[in-house]
């Protein structure tokens, strides 16, 4: 009997761990698909970044600056791509409420006081893409990157004379790397005789649209229930309206009255797609930075550029000196430099601030705990507190 109960239980051991095994091995594999998936998906949709980004930037330079074409209507071109965005704010409204378990897009019924509340960000919106657009119809893809490459300076000056913020040395060492690279690229554009200085004017006015645009965008937000897809539709909304007095007044309609293309269907599907992928980009740039993080995205973003400028020279057969290409390697070092030192530094705030509460709350428990061996010790004492010999003493006085 006692070897039949040791062999059983042998049995039933072995029994155990081959099934102890079998789960390890079920959840490795498990973990294996679902980091194999994860990986995937990042894959998916930083490529589906660079390729909406570059194929918008090449598309847009076509639109504004093509030798086909030759539409001198920059402002028509970038009213157009808003009226797109508020359409697509519409059809996946309108999408939602057929198909409510497969999207989601909030409510974008237009109230004239939230649109009023926008407006002056709209303002700033409508400058930023105006101005982006025009840089690129007078500069190269090659020159775009460096062209706007001054929108981290503008953000350091900005915080500092509007909100008051110093910047740490090592970020302002960034920046001068960035300033030094912008202004090595634009020595180097005027020395191959490829210099537009309307160009670089424009792509300094965007850099500096780009930061109010951001801090603009933080002020507004909470106006929208802090949802980025109202602000996208309203931003829109009012950028149509404010564009069309514009386009009078730079006198863009004779322009397009004139526009042998204006009836061809090839045009329209351009201008359409260019419109798409404006679109489609603000949303992509939320996912990346949704699976990944900003800190990836701005590397990414680096890394885009850099492709973007290599593909650019690589199309127009151009040939760039050594200096060109440092110039470009400067903005761009300088650009994931900044990020890099931000992102340190709002870690080390972050780690000092959970820091300073944890002993706060560690302070706290000690004067409670404190608080509660005073009140035992004046109980077992048989002691009063100061207060109630006092309030028992006037009420007895009374009493006499």
């Amino acid at each position: 009997m006692p070897r039949g109960n040791s062999s059983g239980a042998f049995k039933y051991s072995r029994v155990a761990e081959s099934g102890y095994n079998y789960g390890l091995r079920t959840m490795e594999s498990q973990q294996q698909e679902s980091m194999l998936r994860k990986s995937l998906k990042i894959a998916l949709v930083v490529t589906a970044y660079w390729v909406v980004s570059i194929t918008m930037v090449f598309l847009n330079k076509y639109l504004l600056s093509g030798e086909e074409l030759k539409l001198e209507a920059p402002l028509f071109i970038t009213f157009y791509q808003c009226l797109v965005s508020v359409m697509l704010c519409l059809l996946l409204r309108l999408l939602s409420r057929l198909m409510p378990g497969v999207i989601s897009f909030p409510p974008v019924h237009l109230d004239k006081k939230i649109s009023r509340e926008v407006l002056p960000l709209s303002v700033v919106f409508v400058g930023m893409i105006t101005f982006n657009n025009l840089c690129l119809k007078y500069v190269g893809v090659a020159f775009y990157t460096v062209g706007r490459s001054l929108t981290t300076v503008f953000n350091v000056v900005l915080t500092y004379f509007v909100l008051k913020q110093t910047t740490s040395l090592k970020a302002i060492i960034c920046c001068l790397v960035i300033i030094s690279g912008f202004v090595l690229g634009v020595d180097q554009e005027g020395a191959a005789g490829t210099l537009s200085v309307i160009g670089v004017i424009f792509g300094v006015s965007a850099s500096l649209f780009v930061c109010l645009n951001s801090i603009m965008t933080k002020k507004v937000l909470p106006c929208v229930d802090s949802n980025v897809w109202r602000l996208t539709y309203y931003n829109n909304v009012n950028a149509v309206i404010l564009f069309i007095p514009l386009i009078l007044i730079f006198g863009e309609t004779s322009v397009l009255t004139n526009f042998p293309h204006l009836t061809s269907s090839k045009f329209w599907a351009l201008m359409t797609l260019s419109g798409v992928f404006g679109f489609a980009i603000g949303y992509i740039t939320g996912m990346q930075i949704k699976v990944t993080s900003p800190l990836t995205h701005n590397i990414s973003g680096t890394a885009k550029a850099c492709a973007q400028t290599v593909i650019a020279v690589v199309y127009s057969h151009d040939i760039k000196t050594a200096l060109w290409w440092l110039s470009n390697a400067l903005v761009l070092g300088g650009s994931a430099m900044y990020t890099k030192v931000r992102h340190s530094e709002m870690q080390q705030q972050h780690k000092e601030s959970k820091k300073a509460l944890a002993e706060m709350k560690i302070e706290d428990s000690k004067n409670g705990e404190l608080n509660k061996v005073g009140e035992e010790t004046t109980t077992i004492l048989g002691l009063e507190p100061q207060d109630s010999t006092k309030d028992k003493k006037g009420s007895s006085e009374e009493d006499a």
